[in-house]
């Protein structure tokens, strides 16, 4: 199944608003998805018999620069019955000065993979995943200030009475 045809077939089942643009320029071309339509997209991507998208290869969360005032989450799906794979983006404005991390909904409960991926996500830039079953730290301590990936993150001079180098 080509790019156009899984773009149709979305459009098909979720009307035209659940695609809010595409990138083909770069190597692997990517549909850009309503950011609260993420869980249902994955769902049917991995359920419909016609692209079966059975494996969540790797999620990505995304800071698109203080100017830019995004966050986003990128999702790369592979069809190993298919041999195909497919990315998917989304994105929303927020407000850095905010106490309230960026929010998008998990997919967790369409692909088990994503439990971990987005608990990294979650650790490192900041980004809070909706319906996840289990969102902690996972690569940092629980008490650590800040979201290392995020392009405004200053380095602590310290931890716990250890320079940090």
């Amino acid at each position: 199944m080509s790019f156009e045809e899984i773009k149709l077939l979305l459009i098909d089942k979720f009307g035209e608003g659940v695609i809010v643009g595409e990138e083909t320029g770069g190597m692997q071309p990517a549909l850009l998805i309503e950011p609260e339509r993420i869980t249902d997209v994955c769902l049917e991507l991995r359920n419909n018999p016609k692209t079966y998208f059975d494996l969540l290869s790797c999620l990505t969360g995304v800071d698109y620069g203080i100017e830019a005032g995004r966050f986003g989450v990128v999702y790369h799906l592979t069809s190993i019955p298919y041999n195909l794979q497919l990315t998917l983006k989304i994105s929303k404005e927020h407000d850095r000065s905010s106490d309230m991390l960026p929010e998008f909904p998990s997919v967790s409960s369409v692909y088990r993979t994503a439990d971990w991926h987005e608990r990294e996500a979650y650790d490192l830039v900041g980004i809070f995943f909706e319906g996840h079953p289990d969102l902690r730290r996972i690569l940092l301590p629980d008490d650590w200030e800040g979201y290392p990936l995020r392009k405004d993150y200053k380095t602590a001079e310290y931890y716990k009475g250890i320079k940090i180098d």
